[in-house]
């Protein structure tokens, strides 16, 4: 069964994301490396700022309507994702646990179809 455990972004004065990035981003890259070595990741990407986002939205009448921005609710959104190879949920959940304190963040673990 396939995982999708999705990062969220975290918002930092930008005198602090600079040095704070460069940490969270090795033990991010360190976490990468130990999915390889037990050959649970299919795949990993990251995503630009939610600024960077177009949404799109279908209105009545069949039109659709593109937006600058992202179209997600919460405060935080995703900064990018592992899509992993997981037996079950709870092997899911184990992954999911050291991605949150890699990535210093709330981490979201869903099944990926």
């Amino acid at each position: 069964m396939e995982f999708l455990p999705p990062a969220q972004s975290i918002v930092e004065t930008p005198w602090q994301a600079h040095d704070a990035a460069r940490g969270i981003g090795i033990d991010i890259d360190v976490l990468s490396e130990e999915m390889i070595a037990a050959r649970v990741r299919i795949f990993v990407g990251g995503l630009r700022a939610a600024t960077s986002a177009k949404s799109v939205r279908v209105q009545s009448g069949g039109k659709v309507l593109v937006t600058n921005g992202h179209n997600w609710r919460p405060r935080s959104t995703p900064a990018f994702f592992w899509v992993l190879e997981a037996a079950d949920m709870d092997e899911a959940l184990g992954w999911g646990r050291k991605a949150a304190f890699a990535c210093r963040a709330p981490v979201e673990v869903r099944p990926f179809y």
